[in-house]
């Protein structure tokens, strides 16, 4: 089925059905259609980030962002994210898309968003989500004042914060590439330069010790 009657499906749909509170599930139901499949006839990979958008259409829609960001021209973006794929989703199977708001910063709402199969997860992924609107970016406690939810946020899970730091990390500019063991290495990046510095120090001290050898 094209994208687009399925995005006129679920914003019927949201209108029906009952409204959610901020960390409710939404879940909306789909199939794996010819389209939806690549080469190895299970659905495309790129495909679930898509639908990805149509589960937090439905989200917002019932908790009442939509109606909002219609009046005050805002608009969703997607700063980052991070999927795991588990179970390939293989011609015309049912599955369910499920989708939650999990905490937020200073500037992002992280949302986690699950491929179901029954109860058997087929991929799941961790978003990085935020609303600009009139030239900027709007920060989460604006966003939840307009909905009638200001609250603060719950802990954030160990692992998105960790994702986070990592993602936020690797859109910090970087110097000059230094040579390192014949590679390049950024700048900036003292892990990997640490390690790789330590690596050469060992080759050297090996090479020096089978000269003298020789």
């Amino acid at each position: 089925m094209n994208l687009i009657f399925r995005l006129i499906r679920v914003l019927l749909a949201s209108l029906r059905r009952a409204p959610l509170a901020l960390f409710e599930e939404s879940v909306v139901h789909f199939r794996v259609w010819p389209n939806d499949l690549d080469f190895n006839l299970h659905m495309n990979n790129g495909r679930y980030l898509t639908l990805m958008d149509l589960g937090r259409f439905d989200l917002m829609a019932r908790q009442g962002l939509f109606k909002l960001m219609l009046r005050n021209r805002w608009q969703p973006l997607v700063a980052a994210q991070t999927m795991v794929y588990r179970r390939a989703l293989k011609p015309f199977q049912r599955y369910s898309l499920h989708s939650r708001v999990v905490c937020w910063d200073d500037k992002f709402v992280y949302l986690e968003q699950r491929f179901q199969v029954g109860d058997k997860l087929a991929a799941s992924a961790i978003v990085k989500a935020a609303v600009s609107g009139a030239g900027r970016t709007l920060r989460p406690r604006e966003l939840l004042k307009a909905i009638g939810q200001e609250r603060r946020s719950p802990p954030m899970p160990p692992a998105i914060k960790a994702w986070a730091l990592a993602e936020e990390w690797s859109s910090e500019p970087r110097g000059p590439a230094v040579p390192v063991l014949g590679r390049a290495v950024p700048q900036g990046d003292p892990l990997v330069a640490t390690a790789a510095a330590g690596l050469d120090a060992a080759a050297k001290r090996a090479r020096g010790e089978l000269r003298e050898a020789g």
